[in-house]
């Protein structure tokens, strides 16, 4: 099973997405924004393997303004040799890739300029995935759309325009139920009509459901429109965020709800591409769920994480520091939990100030006199209540001025 997270990652440097106002577009101007993306996109598969992180979805936006007539810069040729090393790097090291139109790529529209404008989006996101030389197991996701008052006549437009497609993008193209509209036999009923695959999201039939199968029936007839030549069954997963509108993805994923899920979904030999805010932290998260023991692995995510918890709850980082001792256990349910729990404590000019003494504590001795007389004025504007961001950039600065990928990789040095 391969788990994966969706275009952006957290915390992670080098792979930062740009763009620009449609008034500022030039030529010159996209071909420096596609070569940023395509870097970013390079730093992000890397972070992704060494992370064990085998599915992601790269952005709609990798190439600005790609299915727009503005961008008139043929990117497949400029950054071919670009594009063809970061195909191979995905394909060597076993990563699967996707992408995702956006909310206005409507196929079901009855507006023949929606349609097009459709149509124009699906080809530049077929022509990107062809350009990095990736089979039809890497896939383009899509919605069936509206319902315009009248279900089955946007069904049957669905099929139509579907049918009028070209054939290289039809071969990546799959579909899922929504949240509003379309439930998954809805979406059962088109894919079996038309031999496209579907993806079940969890969340989505919590919320829209069918209650006529159990879930894991729902996922066994979604798997049985996946033909070899499309690659393992994909589902999506995602947890309500509490007290948001229904539908809304949680900031995080709670590591017990997803090892319910996992135990209903594990013999089915799917891949889940997981939607949720903190991206590949979550990501992270439940592959170390799931992975063989070894306290290893908690030990590199604390690295990341125990600055942050500190500045949130010293007694939770205690608390973590004492469940790491015992090395030939695997404690991951609870690491995580405390993780979870500290985060969302209010953080206190006291705590604050804890937090970064010992950060500072490893940097220091590199540090010289100015920057040192700037700690410790921004040290007493924090005792007083006032805002930590402007130390935080601070000491940002001087890990990356020092080198120090551990502590740039830091998440308090993000929040």
């Amino acid at each position: 099973m391969k788990i994966g997270y969706a275009c952006l990652t957290v915390g992670v440097p080098g792979t930062q997405h740009r763009t620009c106002a449609m008034k500022s577009v030039t030529p010159d101007v996209l071909t420096g924004l596609i070569q940023s993306n395509l870097d970013a996109l390079d730093h992000i598969l890397d972070y992704n393997i060494r992370n064990g992180i085998k599915l992601f979805r790269i952005s709609s936006d990798i190439i600005t303004f790609g299915s727009h007539p503005i961008n008139t810069v043929k990117w497949w040729e400029v950054f071919k040799d670009q594009l063809d090393a970061i195909g191979q790097k995905a394909k060597s090291n076993g990563l699967r890739l996707s992408m995702h139109p956006g909310q206005y790529t409507v196929l079901n529209s009855p507006d023949a300029e929606v349609v097009e404008r459709a149509v124009d989006d699906l080809r530049y996101h077929t022509r990107f995935l062809d350009a990095l030389g990736l089979s039809r197991e890497h896939k383009i996701i899509l919605h069936i759309g509206g319902i315009y008052g009248d279900k089955s006549a946007a069904i049957e437009r669905f099929i139509r325009q579907y049918g009028r497609l070209d054939e290289n993008i039809r071969r990546r193209l799959i579909i899922e139920n929504d949240d509003r509209q379309y439930t998954v036999s809805d979406v059962l009923s088109i894919g079996q009509g038309q031999g496209i695959p579907v993806v079940f999201d969890n969340l989505h039939h919590e919320i829209n459901p069918d209650p006529s199968h159990s879930m894991r029936e729902w996922i066994a007839l979604c798997a049985g429109t996946w033909k070899p030549e499309d690659g393992p069954q994909k589902m999506h997963y995602s947890q309500q965020e509490p007290g948001r509108r229904p539908g809304s993805h949680s900031d995080t994923l709670d590591v017990d709800q997803f090892l319910q899920y996992y135990e209903e979904i594990r013999d089915s030999g799917s891949d889940v591409m997981l939607e949720v805010k903190d991206k590949n932290l979550s990501a992270v998260k439940c592959i170390n769920a799931i992975a063989s023991p070894d306290i290893r692995r908690l030990e590199t995510e604390w690295a990341r994480y125990r600055h942050l918890v500190l500045e949130h709850s010293p007694e939770a980082h205690r608390r973590i520091c004492r469940l790491l001792e015992k090395r030939s256990a695997y404690p991951v349910r609870e690491f995580y939990r405390l993780i979870d729990e500290a985060v969302k404590a209010p953080v206190s000019p006291a705590n604050a100030v804890m937090a970064a003494r010992e950060l500072w504590d490893s940097l220091k001795e590199s540090s010289d006199p100015k920057t040192a007389r700037s700690f410790e004025k921004n040290i007493a504007k924090i005792s007083e209540g006032g805002s930590s961001i402007p130390l935080k950039r601070l000491l940002c600065e001087l890990a990356e001025k020092e080198l120090r990928p551990d502590l740039q990789n830091c998440l308090y040095l993000l929040a």
